[in-house]
């Protein structure tokens, strides 16, 4: 008989705190159950495995990221959007580091086609509407945006800008004004 109180979803959440406490490799069924003071078998009623649970973990913070994202967008176009998008990449990796490593978790096409990480592109195609971007660039530019959110948020969580001048803050404003300048100047190949 499965613990009274677990459920899929309570261990989803409890799974996402460990992660932003220890690092979202780090999450394991059997930590998991540790944090419960049940047996790991106690949790196979809710979840599978630990595969299972961190994937549960990882659409958990692809929703979470999206409803803020779309949140932060609101009636905004252009540079501010993307701003607004950016900040909250960047405030979320911030405040949740495990669940932002858990929302570049590789899912199954099957389970990433029905995630939250759809609102992330079409949120994405949105602002670069704002910028003309056609495709196949308009294709480039959803991921070189990702690239740098995903990528200076990691780094700079890791302490990667904690030791140099100037300050992550000051960088992070140039990076946005530069993505905002490749953007309205995007690069065009020539015709042959």
């Amino acid at each position: 008989m499965a613990r009274v109180g677990l459920t899929a979803d309570r261990l989803t959440r409890a799974g996402a705190e460990l992660a932003d406490e220890v690092g979202f490799d780090q999450v394991t069924a059997s930590e998991l159950a540790r944090r419960f003071d049940v047996k790991v078998a106690s949790l196979y009623s809710h979840v599978k495995n630990t595969h299972d649970l961190r994937t549960r973990i990882a659409l958990l913070s692809l929703e979470e990221l999206a409803d803020r994202a779309a949140d932060a967008v609101a009636g905004r176009a252009g540079k501010d959007a993307l701003t607004a998008f950016a900040n909250v990449y960047r405030d979320y990796g911030r405040e949740h580091p495990g669940r932002a490593a858990a929302t570049r978790m590789r899912l199954d096409p099957e389970t990433a086609a029905a995630s939250a990480g759809v609102r992330h592109a079409q949120m994405t195609r949105a602002i670069l509407r704002g910028y003309e971007l056609t495709e196949p660039d308009q294709t480039h530019a959803v991921r070189l945006l990702g690239s740098v959110f995903h990528g200076y948020t990691s780094l700079e969580s890791s302490g990667g800008f904690s030791h140099s001048a100037p300050d992550s803050e000051e960088s992070w404003t140039r990076i946005l004004d530069a993505l905002d300048a490749l953007l309205r100047n995007w690069p065009t190949l020539p015709t042959r």
